[in-house]
């Protein structure tokens, strides 16, 4: 699940070309914070490209491709990084803060880890209204499959280790 042991490209859908993503203009409330969120799951992006697109009539869906120099970026000890690598307790601790606006993410500089999305919102919304344990959610939630997703919260990543690639619209 780790990004930083697969595939050197990431992709970030969309309605409009990002070529230069930007780590300060995402909102507070999602999974891990406010950041560029990117994925190695290209077929992941493609979706997000097109339900943003949904929500906006007369837009495209663009899918931004990036290479990432994660070889350059494992030997610097500079970045604070978190990893779900799966669907357990803490994540679904750290999503529940982040819902909140708890801010559990300050500090970090990159957050990788599964994707709350409409397979598994059900449950973590119940978890959060209190009305389901953490035991119970997880019991919901250990046949999921992960979603990947990483959340670049240091601009400084993106500027020294991800090079737009191209971008394809859909």
């Amino acid at each position: 699940m780790n990004m930083l042991t697969n595939d050197h490209i990431l992709y970030h859908g969309a309605v409009i070309k990002v070529s230069q993503p930007l780590t300060h203009v995402g909102r507070s409330d999602l999974d891990f914070g406010p950041g560029f969120y990117v994925t190695n799951d290209r077929e992941q992006a493609v979706k997000w490209a097109f339900t943003k697109a949904g929500r906006r009539p007369g837009s495209d869906a663009v899918l931004n491709i990036y290479k990432f120099e994660v070889d350059r970026f494992i030997t610097d000890d500079r970045y604070r990084i978190k990893v779900f690598p799966e669907y357990n307790v803490e994540w679904l601790d750290f999503i529940a803060q982040s819902r909140k606006n708890c801010r559990p993410w300050e500090g970090y500089d990159w957050i990788e880890g599964g994707i709350a999305d409409d397979r598994v919102i059900s449950t973590v919304d119940a978890y959060i209204d209190g009305y389901m344990s953490a035991s119970q959610a997880m019991d919901r939630l250990v046949n999921e499959q992960l979603r990947h997703q990483v959340c670049i919260l240091n601009q400084e990543i993106i500027d020294n280790y991800m090079v737009f690639d191209h971008s394809e619209t859909l």
